[in-house]
């Protein structure tokens, strides 16, 4: 027999969505007069305000057992919040159940049960209170809560004056430091700073791990959800699509958000104005294999190739890479010359493929610019050219435990091709 904790079997939740009617012209008060005479006497068939039934959850079973920490993804509209609410008594199913054993602690929301005119100390037994702590278990609980949260010198002050980030700190601390059986934590974490973040993934690690409770985590995260969770459970449209190791559903995951096209055309982007365009970028495309279109796995290759018109016999030229972050920070470059026969290369199509072995970059999301440039000058740049992913594992979780920017980044290796003759040309790379 399983030891559950949590079972939830054929869980429904059904909204009703109300949408009012476009009106053609302004309301007057002659139009609202008239409606009220009109009313007693309209006819049951009338065009009333329209009404749609929304489903957010689906039919979703599945049990967790005690001192498991289940890890929740999906899209945004997935259900997952629905999900956690109804888990916490917030709100009721329409149809199916739920069952629990034990005391549940939620924090779903930042400042859940803070109300903002009470201080910090008044707003930690208040809240305690709510989650069935007795006045002497707060007590003994007080000072390790203050002392996580980092609030000593504002204990004393209204939580209303506290910053975002002073707030989610005290919230996370009570809830954390009650010991329920069961601690449920939607998305809120992303509110605090990367140090708070780790501490809190720490806690959380603590509690299942020291203190054999249950943990329900929501988390766009992929890398902490693979390290915090011993399980997943992937949401979509309201469903349960899988549910299994965590390794195994995000890279399921990953590979379904994954872009749908291998090709990018270039040539109908705007380029700068001091852009020669004697030559050309125009197309980009992913060469990899396995994980997704433009998505790759922490630690694996990759592998991209462009092409390039020349449009009249030019001087050498040199193309060159670069990859950006998501906050705008370079990460990575390289440039490539493209030998031609007596230094000059000739006019055609060139295709111009890069490989990084073993590249291991934070996961997340990251951009290309690609340039070409001649002895005359540049010849052509493309701001992010590409969007690409990288997908988080195993590995990555051990590796970028500790930060989320670091990046670990192989030579480059370059080959070209002349499309239109069928010549394999030699380039010499060098990092920028």
């Amino acid at each position: 027999m399983s030891d559950w904790i949590i079972k939830v079997e054929n869980l429904s939740k059904r909204y009703r969505i109300r949408h009012q009617q476009e009106r053609q012209h302004y309301v007057t008060l002659r139009d609202v007069i008239a409606d009220r005479l009109k009313r007693p006497f309209r006819s049951p068939g009338a065009v009333l305000p329209a009404t749609e039934e929304f489903l957010a959850l689906k039919d979703v079973s599945f049990e967790i057992n005690k001192g498991e920490v289940l890890g929740i993804i999906g899209c945004n509209g997935a259900g997952k919040s629905t999900l956690l609410k109804i888990l916490s008594r917030i709100t009721e199913p329409t149809r199916g159940e739920i069952r629990l054993k034990g005391r549940v602690s939620s924090l779903l929301e930042v400042g859940t049960g803070f109300h903002p005119e009470l201080t910090g100390r008044e707003n930690i037994y208040l809240n305690g209170s709510i989650l069935g702590m007795s006045r002497v278990e707060i007590k003994a609980k007080f000072d390790e809560i203050v002392g996580f949260a980092e609030t000593e010198k504002f204990l004393d002050t209204p939580v209303k004056r506290y910053s975002s980030g002073m707030y989610v700190r005290l919230a996370f601390a009570v809830a954390a430091h009650l010991e329920p059986e069961i601690l449920i934590v939607d998305e809120v974490l992303a509110v605090g700073d990367a140090a708070f973040q780790k501490k809190c993934l720490g806690k959380l690690q603590d509690v299942a791990g020291q203190d054999g409770r249950t943990v329900l985590f929501v988390s766009h995260n992929l890398n902490s959800i693979l390290r915090l969770c011993s399980r997943a459970l992937w949401l979509d449209a309201g469903s349960v699509r899988e549910m299994g190791r965590p390794a195994d559903i995000v890279h399921a995951y990953s590979q379904q958000r994954s872009a749908d096209s291998r090709l990018i055309l270039l040539s109908e982007r705007q380029r700068p104005h001091w852009a020669r365009q004697k030559v050309i970028v125009r197309e980009i495309i992913s060469l990899t294999e396995g994980a997704g279109i433009w998505s790759y796995s922490f630690g694996s290759t990759l592998d991209f190739a462009c092409v390039i018109a020349v449009q009249s016999r030019t001087s050498t030229l040199s193309f060159a890479y670069a990859i950006f972050n998501s906050a705008g920070f370079e990460i990575a470059s390289a440039r490539a010359r493209l030998w031609g026969l007596s230094g000059y290369t000739e006019p055609g199509r060139y295709k111009i493929r890069v490989r990084l072995p073993s590249f291991r970059l934070a996961p997340g999301n990251y951009s290309i610019n690609l340039g070409i440039r001649s002895e005359s000058g540049e010849e052509d740049f493309v701001e992010a050219a590409a969007v690409f992913e990288v997908i988080p594992n195993e590995k990555s979780a051990e590796e970028f435990a500790d930060t989320i920017y670091a990046a670990c980044i192989p030579e480059s290796r370059f080959t070209v091709e002349n499309l239109d003759r069928a010549i394999s040309l030699s380039p010499i790379s060098c990092s920028l």
